[in-house]
């Protein structure tokens, strides 16, 4: 490794959070992303499957997906980001892709998943 790929490593290595949970695809997911409103600062959560993961370090991604009355709505959160606050997992479903691009042409009961009944350790649920 060159010098520089050290010292990105080591600024990376400080600003990553050591408290997420076990994020997986086809989770049920609760984020709390942080709003700036005027001068007051608020959670806001955002509640939807993890239909894709993007592992790159400190630029790690997912993607969660909701139907909001209706309409299918995507957002790509930055897991290390300070703009999310917090991340709380309710379920999680048995998926055989690592990639759950095909919820997007599926509507209603269509959009269900398998439910794989293990036990959430009480951390990630209960913050």
């Amino acid at each position: 490794m060159t010098k520089l790929q050290q010292l990105v490593q080591t600024i990376q290595a400080g600003t990553m959070k050591t408290e997420l949970p076990d994020i997986r695809v086809g989770d049920l997911v609760r984020i709390g992303v942080s709003i700036q409103e005027g001068n007051k600062q608020r959670v806001q959560p955002f509640e939807g499957t993890v239909i894709a993961k993007h592992q790159a370090g400190a630029n790690s991604t997912i993607t969660v997906r909701k139907s909001l009355q209706g309409v299918g709505v995507e957002r790509v959160f930055p897991i290390y980001a300070p703009c999310v606050a917090n991340i709380q997992i309710l379920r999680r479903a048995q998926v055989s892709r690592a990639k759950l691009y095909y919820l997007r042409n599926r509507t209603g009961k269509a959009t269900r998943l398998k439910e794989k009944f293990e036990a959430l350790p009480e951390v990630w649920v209960n913050k």
